[in-house]
């Protein structure tokens, strides 16, 4: 191998650990903040998935530069590891859709509970509680204004619901795109 591919093997390389690492720890830690419902890191994690799946694009190039460079661009697994990585990018961005999604899901849920719980602790007048019916459990047992009130109010628990399904959907897809720089990784080191 001459000088110059030497040098772009070595930004091939750089590539694969500065952009593929990072983007799947943010992947595959987005599930675990949706579930703790931290917006800050979600939106943290948001970020650098768009970011570092833009600059995976580098280990794309360097990957294709360093194959005409060796003759090798019309190898058949050179082409099939090319098309996965295309997959993996455009399953990239519908995992950054979902993170934003899930992001906009637990805001609207908090935003929604914080609603209810400032409509909760206001007293209730004597003709609204005689006009409203009685909606306690089963059995009689009467249920007061706090938390558990809201916790079961409908409107605040259906972005929560939404937020769990981005989770899982992210879930799934960072394990397909984990899988496919597997696949990739297993072609360019049997074939080389």
């Amino acid at each position: 191998m001459s000088f110059s591919q030497h040098l772009v093997l070595w930004l091939h390389v750089a590539f694969v650990i500065f952009a593929i690492g990072p983007v799947t720890v943010a992947i595959m830690s987005t599930p675990r903040y949706i579930r703790q419902r931290d917006i800050k890191i979600l939106r943290y994690l948001s970020r650098m998935t768009f970011i570092l799946a833009i600059g995976s694009l580098g280990v794309l190039i360097a990957g294709f530069a360093l194959a005409s460079m060796m003759s090798k661009a019309g190898k058949p697994w050179i082409i099939v590891s090319g098309t996965l990585f295309l997959v993996a990018l455009v399953l990239l961005v519908l995992i950054n859709r979902d993170q934003r999604r899930a992001i906009k899901s637990l805001e609207t849920a908090s935003e929604t509970a914080a609603a209810a719980a400032g409509i909760a602790d206001e007293p209730v007048s004597a003709t609204a509680a005689d006009q409203a019916p009685a909606a306690g459990p089963p059995g009689g047992a009467e249920t007061g204004t706090g938390p558990q009130q809201v916790a079961a109010d409908p409107a605040a628990m259906i972005p929560a619901h939404l937020a769990g399904v981005e989770r899982g959907r992210i879930a799934m897809l960072g394990g397909v795109v984990s899988l496919i720089w597997l696949v990739i990784l297993v072609l360019m080191v049997w074939n080389s």
